[in-house]
């Protein structure tokens, strides 16, 4: 019989009378606990059991299911059967798929990932329960630098334990490899064709590729030493097409107080994400009572892109005036159409390499001492070095503002979101007409003037610059170790076993920023492209510009067309992006697992304190103006402070398969990386601030502190078939400490009076940037179901569906009192997959659907900025089969799929005021692949 039925007097016992419960469990009951113990242990291997006879998608869906179940703690889960058969093409994508979680998609993928209305900034990323870097300037990781194909499942935690070796606010998702001992030999080849469903954008792009992968396990020395071994590579095209709007700015036109459109930048991207990895895991158990673990990761990562389109001023361009504007339309003071005259536009052939190398190495030693205590080591190292490499190509009509000739150009705003049509006099897609340099002078640098003799020149003065590069590069690594001991405890009441360790972490982050002014050797003339650097024309007949002359702009700058000039020569900004930031964190925790009863209920549960000592610390530079030069000066900032962290989970076994969970906990977000370093630009004042401080500073605080949340889950899940199960949750967090702009004090010993020279006896700065203050609450809830349609009837056996809905609510405000959004935050989110899997032959379709959101992107120089998002509604769909589970003995081990990814061309949307300001539009991208087991 199946039981749904769960009494509300138990749910008000299980939830209200925990304490007396917990006093009331005596050394009568232990029999019986001993007892119920062993009767959910049974459940649980039943559970395993049943496993064996699922193969497919619905093995990893039971997988998931089991791991949920017998979890301490709140989680989530997805498995794989295999080694590189995770449910998706990538982590984040499955990882999105989870109630209460979702992604934001960055280029076209799936990358960073929000739990419970938390961005990627609240939650903490490892890698075989170790804490990882990143290859942004902050700590949240971008999920498409780990391959899907050699992990063995993910798991995420909503609710923390002491023994956690990493904290997030949101939550820990943790990425596990396989364990080869407790595997069968198996052999594995693994392919995929991939092709986007956008045409060719660019005449050097790719809009097709590929992904393969190899993988071997096997046991040796009588199944005592195990080997798993995996290579994957890959070579993954993505297009879009993109309405980049600069923004609306307000004019004064016929004599009213207007809003029109201050300029554009459209393009079409293509791009390649090239990636080839190797996992390498050594597991050893040469006696019953020692195990020990070796893995390690390399990921060399490489995203390159090639972006070519018209940048187009117009409010933001010449001045807006009468004589030259022209209102067409107007909806109010807000115009959506006009014609501007005397206009001149930049055409963009860019470029932009994102490469990253990646290592991850750790080692586990698991010793029993005796049939009451076992010991763990566990020492890791991970690190990884990312470089940037933006250009920016510039080619137009005439150098300069003063050399014609002149556009007149007419833009339309398109009803809906996808920005505007525009419709020009000029030709851009002839090489004969556009010429390499810069249609515009907007290099009003220093040192471009100077170095070609322009400064004054009525004509030439500030149009030197003909592209620009950034080449920002980051390091981190990480260094961690643990050692922990595990009691078992017999005759000790309600409690079964105690956890004790001490954990020590110690990262560096180091942030290196520069830029290049690009300008042609044969400036002040402008030049044709040669024609070994022609590549034809791409098409941007999607905002009505018709085609643009497509060349290699890379080509060019290797082959030494143009100069370049360091921009931090002249300009500070540099220095105050380029930082190094440690972190060095000693932990101490203990944790009591126990076992009771509440009145007839079974209770299992841990309580833990988690202590956390850290140092923090960052080396940067100071920058100043003194007599009109700049003078830099190293800074090195110390800081300390300690948490105290007490979790505490709940499960109460109300009925059969049936269970309430009640976790507590106080966790910590620590601050972003790129706002906690000691760069900063300085000013001497002759008299004091209100503070009594002669210096002014302005950029990182090496003084913030993590943000700091308690919270409290409860939920209620029901285990009504090996295959199925629902759930309800609720979460409430209380937040503090968050971080906002102000003001905050800082100490300068030693410090001179660059005026005099002198050092004064005390010395302090108030600086301007990031700091602790305000919270707020946020709370939610969360729906999920796993149907399997044989529970309904035998007949629709492989049928199933899975569900889960969530929203939440946020009630926050800074330091001042003023509202403040959480990025990452989307109202509602809803998953939906249907799926049928038997016999071999398998199909699902899978919906992810979140509400608007602020979010997360990159701006000018590569600085994160906050936007927001509109809500999207992303479909996918696969069908496969395994010809041996179909009973093709002589085809046994091989199985075909055909993958459809963002089937709703969904575009990713973000606004300026309420108005689009970029519309990104990716097309469909489909997968044909094959698996083959020996």
């Amino acid at each position: 019989m199946h039981k749904f039925k769960l009494s509300m007097l138990t749910v008000a016992m299980a939830t209200a009378g925990l304490m007396s419960g917990a006093v009331a469990a005596d050394q009568a009951a232990d029999t019986q606990n001993n007892k119920q113990l062993s009767a959910k242990e049974k459940a649980k291997q039943e559970a395993q059991l049943e496993v064996i006879e699922i193969k497919g998608f619905r093995r990893s869906v039971v997988d998931s299911i089991n791991t949920k179940r017998f979890s301490p703690n709140v989680v989530e889960s997805i498995s794989a059967e295999d080694i590189g058969k995770l449910p998706d093409s990538s982590i984040a994508e499955s990882i999105s798929r989870l109630p209460g979680l979702t992604s934001q998609r960055l280029d076209g993928r799936a990358s960073r990932v929000s739990i419970r209305g938390f961005g990627e900034n609240e939650s903490a990323t490892t890698f075989n329960g170790r804490e990882q870097v990143s290859i942004g300037d902050n700590r949240g990781v971008e999920f498409d630098l780990y391959p899907s194909e050699i992990m063995s499942g993910v798991t995420v935690y909503k609710t923390p334990n002491a023994t956690l070796e990493a904290e997030g606010i949101a939550g820990v998702i943790d990425m596990q490899t396989v364990k080869p001992l407790s595997r069968e030999r198996t052999l594995q080849f693994s392919g995929q064709y991939e092709q986007t469903s956008l045409d060719k954008l660019n005449p050097d792009g790719n809009d097709s590729g590929g992904r393969g992968t190899i993988s071997y396990i096997d046991k040796f020395a009588d199944d005592k030493v195990g080997i798993a071994f995996a290579y994957t590579t890959m070579a993954s095209p993505n297009q879009e097409k993109r309405w980049n709007a600069w923004g609306f700015n307000g004019a004064k036109l016929d004599g009213d107080d207007i809003t029109m459109l201050g300029g554009a930048k459209p393009f079409v991207r293509s791009s390649t994400l090239e990636r080839d990895s190797a996992l390498f895991v050594l597991e050893a158990a040469p006696t019953d009572d020692l195990k020990l673990t070796f893995d390690a990761l390399y990921v060399d990562f490489n995203d390159e892109k090639i972006l070519r389109g018209i940048e187009i001023p117009y409010g933001w361009g010449y001045a807006v005036s009468d004589a030259n504007t022209e209102i067409l339309a107007r909806d109010g003071d807000f115009v959506t159409s006009a014609r501007k005259s005397g206009e001149k536009l930049v055409v963009r052939n860019d470029a932009e390499d994102r490469s990253a190398e990646m290592t991850a190495v750790g080692f586990n030693v698991d010793y029993n001492l005796n049939d009451d205590w076992s010991l763990e080591f566990d020492v890791s190292n991970s690190q990884v070095d990312r470089k940037i490499w933006s250009m920016e190509s510039y080619s137009g009509y005439g150098r300069g503002d003063f050399n014609g000739p002149y556009d007149t150009i007419t833009y339309s705003l398109v009803d809906g979101t996808n920005g505007a049509i525009f419709t020009p006099t000029l030709d851009y897609g002839d090489f004969d007409l556009v010429k390499l340099g810069g249609p515009r002078s907007w290099g009003s640098s220093a040192v471009l003037n100077n170095t070609y003799g322009i400064n004054g020149d009525p004509i030439y003065q500030n149009s030197a610059q003909d592209g620009f590069i950034n080449a920002p590069e980051i390091s981190d690594e990480l260094t961690s170790f643990k050692l922990a001991a595990t009691q078992l405890l017999e005759d000790a009441g309600m409690f079964t076993k105690m956890n004790y360790g001490v954990s020590f972490r110690d990262r560096e982050k180091q942030k290196k920023s520069e830029g290049y002014f690009m300008t042609l050797k044969d400036f002040p003339a402008m030049v044709s492209v040669p024609e070994q650097y022609r590549l034809g024309t791409a098409n941007l007949d999607f905002i009505g510009m018709g085609d643009m002359i497509a060349y290699d702009s890379r080509g060019l700058v290797r082959d030494g067309y143009y100069n370049l000039i360091q921009e931090s020569l002249t300009n500070p900004d540099h220095s105050a992006k380029s930082w190094t930031v440690n972190e060095e964190i000693l932990a101490y925790f203990v944790q009591a697992d126990f076992e009771t009863e509440l009145g007839s209920i079974p209770v299992t549960g841990n309580f833990g304190l988690r202590y956390l000592d850290t140092e923090q610390s960052s080396q940067g530079t100071a920058y100043n103006t003194v007599n009109g030069q700049v003078v830099f000066t190293p800074t090195d900032v110390s800081h300390s402070y300690s948490h105290l962290l007490p979790s505490l989970n709940l499960t109460f076994d109300v009925a059969e398969d049936q269970s309430v969970r009640l976790g507590a906990a106080k966790t910590l977000s620590r601050a972003r990386l790129d706002e906690m370093h000691a760069s900063v630009s300085a000013s001497y004042n002759s008299t004091p601030d209100a503070n009594g401080n002669y210096w002014a500073i302005s950029g990182g605080n090496p003084l913030l502190e993590p943000k700091e949340a308690t919270g409290v889950d409860l939920t209620y899940e029901n285990y009504f078939s090996e295959e199925g199960y629902f759930s309800v949750a609720y979460y409430w967090k209380d937040l503090n400490e968050w971080i906002f702009d102000g003001r905050y004090q800082l100490e300068l010993e030693g410090v001179a009076n660059p005026n005099t020279g002198e050092i004064p006896a005390t010395s302090g700065a108030t600086g301007s940037g990031k700091v602790n203050g305000g919270g707020g609450t946020l709370h939610g809830y969360e729906l999920s179901v796993t149907l399997p349609f044989n529970f309904v009837s035998p007949m629709l056996d492989g049928f199933g569906l899975i569900a889960s809905h969530s929203r939440v609510s946020q009630d926050v405000t800074d330091q001042n009192g003023n509202a403040y959004s959480l990025p990452g935050l989307s109202d509602t989110v809803q998953t939906l997959t249907g799926y049928y899997d038997h016999n071999g032959f398998q199909a699902r379709a899978s919906l992810r659907k979140r509400s608007d959101f602020k979010g997360d992107v990159y701006g000018i120089g590569f600085n994160t900025q906050q936007v927001d998002v509109k809500g999207e509604t992303i479909v996918d769909a696969q069908i496969g089969y395994d010809f041996g589970e179909g009973g093709f003995t002589e085809l046994q081990g091989l199985s075909v799929f055909l993958q459809g990814q963002n089937l709703s061309d969904e575009p990713f949307v973000s606004l300026q005021d309420g108005r689009v300001r970029d519309y990104q539009q990716y097309g469909r991208t489909f997968l044909l692949g094959f698996s083959y087991k020996m």
